[in-house]
């Protein structure tokens, strides 16, 4: 059976990530982008993260240009952005597709796994959320509207 793990993907210094490396905790997976009304977002994130990681939760963020080119910068300059607008912590991968023939592999299985509205798989914007559990099975899918901070009730029942 496939799950997150079976996954790689590339950090911001291009360095291949083993996503088994999250083995065992509850993740939070995120397409983001820093010219998004969404964008704010990334503060409620790394509350988050600051105050579960303790409990085994990580936040992922995978930064898209496919919505509106709301992530044109490069590895670097995405970095910098999330450091210096939001001190981010959590793991930043490097700029990927969700949708279309180039769609991430691992995006290709959370859509599969999780469907959006009406049954659809295509990501519709930036700031989608898939919450997966500790056996690496994507548990539910959350649209960009959903504040992160209302997700705490299905983060807890994870952790």
């Amino acid at each position: 059976m496939t799950s997150v793990y079976d996954y790689t993907a590339r950090s911001l210094d291009g360095s291949e990530v083993a996503l088994s490396d999250y083995r065992g905790k509850v993740l939070l997976i995120v397409n983001t982008a820093s010219k998004c009304g969404f964008t704010p977002q990334y503060s409620t994130l790394e509350a988050l993260y600051k105050e579960y990681q303790g409990r085994g939760l990580s936040v992922l963020a995978f930064p898209c240009n496919q919505f509106g080119r709301q992530e044109p910068g490069s590895a670097a300059e995405i970095g910098a952005f999330c450091h210096r607008n939001y001190g981010i912590t959590f793991p930043v991968f490097a700029k990927i597709e969700v949708n279309g023939s180039g769609a991430h592999p691992l995006y290709r299985y959370l859509k599969n796994e999780k469907r959006g509205l009406f049954g659809t798989r295509t990501i519709k914007w930036n700031f989608t959320k898939f919450l997966i559990d500790r056996a690496g099975n994507a548990v539910a899918r959350f649209a960009p509207n959903t504040t992160p901070q209302s997700l705490r009730p299905a983060i807890e029942k994870q952790l």
